[in-house]
């Protein structure tokens, strides 16, 4: 496709209720559409969806939630089985879109999904349009605000360029996986991602241990995290711009108590030091004055459980090279960790844990019940 199939007309901008509800009653005629969001996680403290695109086969639209006090005539959308909606990695997007207006989701297709089901060796949208369509996104506003209004020309242009292809791309991948009989597992994959995973949080900082710190320097830890939380929360911006992880940690490691000493802690510029110093010091004596952190560190895996995880990973890794195929779209690493632990015997035992990713269970659960026998029968030989 030429260059010159980019779009001419400029896409519709959607900031009044009207005309929400009217493109909810358009998009809910269509059997495919294209769905993108933009998100302002690097200028904000607490992120939140700042734009959302949708593509039809004849225009682009950009809505924006910021103008927009309800968003609801939009949730008929996102739920029909009807409609199909085409994300390019759906996940980021399909948690912001319930985290914030609380969207349900059915039948939905994922071009990075398929795509790697394909076995594709670069997946990013770029790649894929410059592939299929000789068309070359701009990268430069991947990390932009879009918290800002009004929004410059060119990354109006930019965000529906994001859309715009997806109806044709995903033409194009839907056959492919049907030519290769791979429609069935790629269509297990978009039904599980209609159910975003909520509280998938990982621990706070200093929770998360392994960092060989005392509990004394966890405490100190602690003190910190929250101290940057507040002064994150604050000024609006996320933690990492006040203070990065690895920071927080060698602050607590090297317990300073001067400027000189901070001057010799990693990650603590003489700009962060003339910022936040002071603060940071008497936050590190408060640590030092509170109680110790003993932190509870989860029980070692027994050694059986090991060996079959460690049998399961060997057999995933043969499976996906015959496949040509990433390792976790033969088996996702959580339902492997599942199964290890489980042990099932039989067919029957086994199903219930690929109860979500059936063709997976018919191509698979015998060789995965031979994989786990042999795991079992080395590992009591060992003792």
């Amino acid at each position: 496709m030429e260059a010159s199939s980019l779009p001419t007309d400029p896409p519709i901008w959607i900031d009044t209720a009207e005309a929400l509800q009217t493109l909810a009653n358009d998009l809910l005629r269509e059997p495919h559409i294209g769905v993108d969001t933009e998100a302002n996680s690097l200028h904000a403290y607490r992120e939140q969806v700042c734009l959302l695109q949708f593509s039809t086969p004849t225009a682009d639209y950009l809505v924006d939630p910021l103008a927009l006090d309800d968003l609801s005539p939009l949730a008929p959308v996102f739920a029909s089985p009807h409609v199909e909606k085409i994300f390019h990695a759906a996940e980021y997007d399909i948690l912001g879109l319930h985290r914030d207006f609380g969207f349900t989701f059915n039948n939905l297709f994922d071009t990075m999904v398929s795509a790697r089901i394909l076995g594709y060796e670069k997946v990013g949208l770029g790649a894929l349009l410059e592939q299929h369509f000789g068309i070359r996104l701009a990268k430069r506003f991947q990390k932009a605000d879009w918290g800002q209004r009004p929004l410059p020309p060119e990354m109006l242009d930019y965000a529906r360029l994001d859309t715009h292809f997806l109806i044709p791309l995903r033409n194009i991948l839907y056959r492919q996986l049907e030519a290769k009989d791979l429609l069935p597992l790629a269509q297990e994959d978009f039904a599980r991602l209609t159910h975003p995973l909520e509280g998938t949080g990982r621990p706070p900082l200093w929770q998360r241990g392994g960092h060989h710190l005392t509990p004394q320097q966890t405490a100190v830890l602690e003190a910190l995290w929250r101290y940057r939380e507040s002064e994150a929360e604050h000024r609006d911006v996320p933690p990492f711009k006040i203070l990065d992880d690895k920071t927080l940690v060698a602050l607590a490691r090297a317990l300073p108590r001067s400027r000189g000493d901070l001057q010799r802690v990693p990650g603590m510029s003489p700009g962060r030091i003339r910022r936040y110093g002071k603060r940071v010091l008497e936050v590190i004596k408060q640590g030092l004055n509170a109680p110790p952190q003993i932190l509870q560190r989860p029980p070692r895996p027994d050694d059986a459980y090991l060996a079959r995880l460690e049998a399961l990973r060997r057999w995933r890794q043969t499976a996906a090279k015959a496949m040509g195929v990433p390792s976790d779209v033969v088996l996702p690493k959580s339902h492997m960790q599942a199964i290890a632990a489980a042990n099932p015997t039989t067919l029957d035992e086994l199903r219930p844990l690929m109860a979500d990713i059936p063709w997976r269970f018919a191509k698979f659960g015998a060789e995965i019940l031979q994989v786990l026998a042999a795991a079992n029968s080395t590992s009591s030989h060992g003792h």
